[in-house]
């Protein structure tokens, strides 16, 4: 936590200000504070805090430091002993104390020897409240010592004897650490069989040719001096019962008989221990190390076990090949006997180990430091165990108790020291001395009688800042003796809290164990003895906690996508939160694929490497919060790798591989490919399929491949790229084991027979030399198989077979190795030719007009020679001479498939005639036609009128002018006319009919309306029936009044007055256009354009000149059939003359004119259009307001 520095305010985290605790050691008992403004004014005895060990070994080379540091006050001054008797310093020159301290520095690296200053040294700090001692400190220097010279025999062993090779190092100060090693400093490899006893020794349960060595050398390492010391090497050789026997016969007579014989096996026995029993000590807290060697041939196995009990669980463990128990940080439980077994397959022996744990005395409870005030009472309790239970002594400033000078407040009973109303003479320093005969504990403890009033040691005015809902502890460090009381107020007028809601702890802390918002204040710390009061002031802020309200979640994403983890934090306002990213625990990857920004960390093209726990952090000065998502990173396999073959067979051989990382997906199956390098060398096809546990497939295998295998893996990602190839195996070739598929035999001539089939490739081939033997026979005959052998080839023709008989066929395939299996036979036929006679016997059933059906007799079935395919009808419509010269007959043509004897011919015309015949089909072609057959067709209905015009439009009559049906299928009886009027609303009238001679083709309707619409309906009649009608329309022309005006009117329109008023009316006309343009241009609507829309006015129409009528009208709105007659003018060009109701010219592609007496020149035609009009454009002659209008 950090310090944060307020205006005339110091304050700090109340979970992190360190909690100076000053607890009583029993009533009227005080810890002195380790305070520096304290220590100044308060004296104190002396305290050792610093000393060397008490068997200080020390290196020889090196100055002699003997440490020894203390504290009090006044300071204390120092002094030694050396073996009992004081150590006068200021004689040796070679000795100085540090300044300030008792430790003492041996200056013998320039003169002096480390042996001079073995002994016993202890110190003593001294000051006017008392003295302390330090420990019996025994200063020794190591030692490392030669091993003495010896001569060192050749060790000459049988085969599987048992040996011992001693090591016995010099003694050394410490005792050094043994190892064996060869000439060359390597280890001595160890075993079962061989190892290195606690002693040093190396023990061989049976030696073997392999021991055999001249440089068995046994090292001693003595660390303090850092120095290694060597024993002379041991030469060993190891004779085989071989070896033994040819050196006997090579000393003997050829009379004399004699054999060595093998080292039996036996059973085992102890090498160490020896006997059946043994004794074993230790103390408490050490390692208990058992140890038990055993030889035998085979080579015995150690077992222990605890005789009335079982060994410890978490402090067992054992060394050397089980040889060697050791059981750590031993205590009196842990004495019993323990039994070490060693068995081999001849039998078993046991060794008991009795082990007593002895200890060194212990603390049970240590004397502690008492500070009393006048008057008061105290107590110093030394309490040790040891086995055998320690001797507890006492001493004073140093000086035994007994020999001591009295103090009356001061009673000793056994382990205590009881005090009673002390004065400050009775300031002293303690000693306990715990012994006994395996070590000593020696601990000062000093009694402190002061009187002081009560102060305040913890700074005022701290301010503490603490998160809600978590504890908060207000510090309040005291001193005073008599030990002041304390209390704790809140507010300036608050009363003392109590423990029902605060916790108040006896170094003088407030807790509040829950703090909350309403926690927040001034509280005030109140201590108080006889001799005083003191009081301090804190202040308490409470904090709402951090918290995350989004945390990171856990993503699965493949190689070299995006991830992205979000993490929102939520913090109290006066606290500024720092949010810092972890990987693993640790900093981000300095890489600039990972970004941060305000609420996201972002990693792009994620990689393997990038895989883990991801932590949001988010600190505060009070607190921290974090929480943590895994990244699994996942991609398809990386491909197997090392493939291998083995247990390679004739038919079979074994695949091992070993699968690439899985890249955090398992993998699901391999997948095996081959390539065949001899006969489809590149090209991989599929073998097998195994479960992703497995890493080994047994392959099936065909004869005479060379393959070479791939391994692919897949996982829930994909599938991964192929492995490398192993290694190419070449099968034996063998005979093929299928024949061709899809065998056929089919003749291409009458006179043949094709015999073909699909080949076998390189694969199914199984051996070189790939050929077919190709057999045949007629299958209703009693000939042999005739059979050649062809090369690679698919096909075979067989000449001179009769036409179209059946054969049976076989091919088989061989190699240099054999045949394949006996095919089945297939049929086949020879050749086909055309079939040799027509149908007979044709008959014709003329089932309507249009539809009729005809009858055969089949043909037999030898004439057809090949395979009936049907019978096939031509037929055609008969024609007179003349136009037979004329047109080509078309004839068409029906197939029926198989032995069909009739069939239907659709689509005839009514009222013809047919002629047919009828010929058999086979896979050669068409027989013979049958004789010609001709028949009728009755009469149908006709077609509709080729066409329908109407011509010359009077005041009341029209003319219709009609061509007859194109297909009259009969002989026509009459036509019927049917016509209606259509009135301006587009309803129509009553319906007129009308019968007209089916020789006419003009007709002349009078006494109709005049300007009135009609819709015309036309079709001719047969005696079958009416058939398809043609419909029109057309308009009777205006009466004469209307068109007088309209000629007065184009009079006066070639006055030159009327010409002027017509030019104004025309700028006036362009003005309003103008506006109307500007209007509907910022979205208006123009009303007159909604009047033209809601009525045309069709009173100005276009004048015919030869007749003086009108021309007909159309209307503009009209989008039903009635358009059938009408004409929609193609050129809207406007033309003003003399009138408002100035003339339109329109036409059919032909602009209209005018005479010179103003009459209209254009002409109007009846003909019906087959061109569509433009659009929806109207068709009547527009007024100039809607011409404007048009144009707009």
């Amino acid at each position: 936590m950090q310090l944060k520095i307020m205006p005339k305010k110091k304050h700090f985290s109340a979970g992190r200000v360190p909690l100076i605790l000053f607890l009583c050691q029993m009533i009227s008992a005080l810890d002195v504070p380790l305070d520096s403004k304290l220590l100044g004014d308060l004296v104190q005895p002396p305290t050792i805090t610093q000393q060397s060990p008490k068997d200080y070994i020390i290196d020889p080379r090196e100055n002699i430091v003997i440490q020894c540091e203390a504290k009090g006050k006044p300071p204390p001054s120092f002094s030694w002993t050396r073996n009992g008797t004081h150590f006068d310093i200021d004689k040796d020159p070679l000795v100085t104390m540090k300044p300030g301290s008792g430790t003492l520095v041996i200056n013998i690296m320039s003169e002096g020897k480390a042996e001079t200053y073995e002994g016993v040294y202890q110190c003593t700090a001294r000051n006017e409240r008392g003295a302390a001692i330090s420990n019996n400190i025994v200063v020794r220097p190591s030692r490392s010592p030669l091993w003495t010279k010896e001569r060192l025999e050749p060790i000459t062993l049988r085969n599987g004897q048992s040996l011992v090779l001693p090591c016995r190092p010099p003694i050394g100060l410490p005792p050094a650490i043994i190892f064996w090693m060869d000439n060359s400093f390597q280890r001595l490899p160890q075993s079962e069989r061989v190892s290195q006893g606690l002693n040093g020794d190396l023990y061989f349960s049976n030696v073997l040719p392999e021991d055999t060595r001249e440089d068995y050398i046994c090292y001693a390492r003595f660390n303090h001096t850092q120095t290694i010391q060597q024993k002379q090497p041991i030469s060993l050789k190891v004779i085989s019962v071989d070896e033994l026997n040819d050196t006997i016969a090579a000393n003997l007579n050829d009379t004399e008989f004699y054999g060595a014989k093998p080292s039996k096996e036996r059973p085992p026995t102890f090498l160490t221990p020896e006997g059946n029993e043994s004794l074993k000590e230790e103390l408490r807290g050490n390692v208990l190390s058992l140890e038990c060697i055993a030889e035998g041939l085979p080579t015995p196995i150690i077992y222990w076990i605890k005789e009335d009990g079982t060994l410890p669980v978490n402090r067992t463990f054992y060394q050397n090949f089980k040889k060697t128990l050791q059981i750590t940080q031993v205590s009196e439980a842990d004495s019993g006997n323990y039994q070490c077994i060693a068995k081999n397959t001849l039998g078993a022996v046991h060794h008991t180990i009795s082990v007593t744990v002895k200890a060194a005395p212990y603390w049970i409870s240590a004397p502690q430091n008492l500070v009393l005030s006048p008057g008061e009472n105290g107590t110093l309790i030394c309490r040790a165990n040891g086995n055998p239970k320690p001797r507890i002594g006492w001493l004073t400033n140093g000086v035994p108790v007994e020999i001591a000078p009295d103090d009356p407040s001061r009673k000793i009973d056994g382990d205590t020291i009881i005090f009673s109303n002390v004065q400050e003479r009775s300031s002293a320093v303690y000693q306990c001395n715990a012994s006994n005969e395996y070590g000593y504990l020696l601990a000062n403890a000093f009694v402190n009688v002061l009187a002081e009033p009560p102060r305040i040691l913890t700074s005022a005015n701290i301010l503490y800042q603490v998160i809600a809902n978590r504890p908060a502890l207000l510090d309040c460090a005291f001193f005073g003796s008599p030990l002041p009381t304390i209390e704790w107020f809140k507010g300036t007028k608050g009363s003392a809290l109590h423990e029902d809601i605060y916790v108040l702890h006896d170094n003088g802390t407030l807790e509040i164990p829950v703090a909350q918002k309403d926690s927040t204040g001034t509280y005030t710390c109140v201590a108080r003895n006889k001799l005083g009061m003191a009081k301090n002031e804190v202040h308490l802020e409470i904090k709402d906690p951090t918290r995350i309200i989004k945390q990171p979640e856990y993503a699965v994403v493949q190689r070299g996508s995006k991830v992205s983890f979000e993490c929102k934090v939520k913090h109290d306002n006066t606290l500024i939160p720092t949010i810092m990213w972890l990987k693993d625990n640790g900093e981000l990857p300095n890489d600039e694929r990972f970004s941060v920004d305000k609420d996201h960390l972002v990693v792009t093209d994620v990689s393997d490497d990038d895989g883990g726990m991801y932590t949001c952090a988010a600190n505060t000065t009070l607190d921290s919060v974090s929480a943590s998502a895994v990244l699994r990173v996942v991609d398809v396999p990386n491909p197997p790798f090392d493939l291998e073959l083995t247990n390679q067979l004739d038919k079979s051989v074994q695949l091992t591989w070993t699968p690439g990382d899985d890249n955090n997906s398992p993998i699901t199956k391999f997948i095996i490919e081959y390539e065949d390098a001899m006969h489809e060398a590149g090209i991989w096809h599929h073998q097998a399929e195994v479960s992703g546990t497995q890493t080994t497939a047994q392959l099936t295998l065909s004869p005479y491949v060379n393959y070479s295998f791939r391994v692919m893996a897949e996982n829930s990602i994909g599938r991964s790229v192929p492995s490398e190839a192993s290694e190419q195996y070449l099968t034996k070739a063998a005979e093929p084991d299928q024949n061709p598929m899809t065998v056929e035999g089919l003749g291409t001539e009458p006179d043949n027979l094709v015999i073909t089939w699909k080949p076998l490739n390189g694969f199914e081939s199984n051996g070189p030399g790939l050929q077919y033997k190709v057999s045949w026979r007629q299958k209703d005959g009693d000939d042999e198989w005739t059979s050649v052998v062809v090369a690679n080839v698919s096909k075979y023709i067989v000449s001179g077979t009769p036409t179209f008989v059946p054969y049976l066929i076989k091919v088989q395939a061989l190699n240099d190795v054999g045949f394949a299996p006996e095919p089945a036979a297939v049929m086949g036929h020879s050749g086909e030719d055309l079939p040799m006679v027509a149908p007979g016997n044709v008959r014709v059933n003329v089932v309507n007009s249009t539809l009729a059906e005809v009858h055969w007799d089949p043909v037999p079935l030898k004439s057809v020679r090949g395979h009936l395919q049907g019978y096939r009808i031509y037929y055609w419509k008969a024609q007179s001479s003349s136009k037979r010269n004329r047109r080509h007959i078309e004839k068409k043509i029906l197939t029926f498939q198989g032995n069909k004897t009739h069939g239907m011919l659709p689509g005839l015309q009514p009222y013809s005639h047919y002629v047919l015949n009828v010929r058999v089909v086979n896979g050669k072609g068409e027989g013979p036609a049958s004789t010609d057959r001709g028949f009728h067709t009755p009469e149908g209905v006709p077609s509709a009128p080729s066409s329908l015009k109407i011509v010359n439009p009077t005041l009341d009559s029209l003319t219709l002018e009609w061509d007859p049906p194109s297909h009259p299928n009969g002989v026509l009886t009459e036509y019927t006319l049917r016509y209606q009027p259509i009135n301006s609303t587009h309803e129509l009238g009553p319906l007129v009919d009308l019968k007209i001679p089916a020789n006419k083709t003009r007709w002349t309707l009078n006494h109709l309306n005049f300007s009135t619409r009609y819709k015309f309906y036309f079709y001719a009649q047969t005696s079958v029936g009416s058939g398809s009608q043609i419909t029109e329309e057309a308009i009777t022309t205006v009466d004469e009044g209307k068109m007088a005006m309209a000629s007065r009117q184009v009079d006066i329109a070639t006055q030159g007055w009327f010409i002027g008023l017509m030019c104004a009316v025309a700028l006036l006309i362009l003005i309003l256009l103008i506006v109307c343009f500007i209007r509907r241009n910022k979205g208006g609507k123009y009303p007159v354009k909604e009047k033209e829309d809601a009525h045309a006015d069709p009173e100005i129409q276009p004048m015919k000149e030869d007749d003086g009528t009108f021309g007909e009208y159309s209307d503009a709105e009209d989008h039903k059939p009635l358009k059938k007659g009408s004409r929609t003018p193609s050129d809207r060009t406007v033309k003003k003359e003399d009138s408002d109701d100035s003339l339109v010219d329109y036409g059919e592609g032909v602009n209209g004119q005018f005479n010179e007496d103003g009459s209209f020149i254009g002409q109007y035609s009846g003909k019906k259009e087959k061109e569509p009009a433009e659009g929806n454009e109207s068709s009547e002659a527009p007024s100039p307001v809607n011409a404007m209008n048009s144009f707009v």
